[in-house]
């Protein structure tokens, strides 16, 4: 037992679920997958249903999930020495796994409405907003981990926000 002149040891503090939930939505797949997400959804609501938007994000993310990988194996090829084949696909499907967990939230309003649980109109804006307020979201929760003060957090949130809208409205011009 330690005394008050002692340091206990520390036991390491297991990370919590916020901590990986954010770890997963702050990774450079899973922005990039938030920005790909509801610019798809911008563009893919115009004359189609929920579901049909929905299989449209779902497999236009499979695709650009597997280029990802794809780049990855590439581009471990390069490395001497390079790894061998399947742990490279490994690592490069771990690395832009973020795509797929950017997805989730915006699929599932999706859902809803395809489901006849909300309204269309409300699933669709409800997706789109999502990728928005999730961005917002994890230029808060960073500045927050980081230990800035408030209005620094504020500043993450409004940046990160402003930005991702920015290129949204671009990939949306784009396509």
């Amino acid at each position: 037992m330690a005394t008050d002149d002692e340091v206990a040891p520390t036991q390491p503090v297991p990370r919590r679920r916020r901590d990986r939930l954010l770890d997963a939505y702050s990774g450079e797949h899973a922005v990039y997958g938030l920005v790909l997400v509801t610019a798809l959804v911008a563009v893919g609501w115009e004359e189609d249903t929920d579901f049909e938007v929905l299989l449209f994000v779902f497999g236009t993310v499979i695709v650009f999930w597997l280029a990802h990988i794809y780049a990855a194996v590439v581009a471990s090829r390069a490395e001497r020495p390079a790894k061998p084949l399947a742990a490279a696909v490994r690592d490069g499907a771990r690395h832009s796994s973020g795509m797929l967990v950017a997805m989730l939230v915006p699929a599932a309003l999706l859902l809803l409405g395809a489901l006849g649980l909300v309204e269309e109109y409300t699933a669709y804006f409800l997706a789109l907003g999502s990728g928005i307020v999730l961005l917002a979201v994890i230029g808060y929760a960073n500045a927050a981990r980081n230990g800035s003060s408030w209005p620094w957090r504020i500043a993450g949130l409004l940046a990160t926000t402003l930005l991702g809208v920015l290129v949204i409205g671009l990939s949306i011009l784009a396509h």
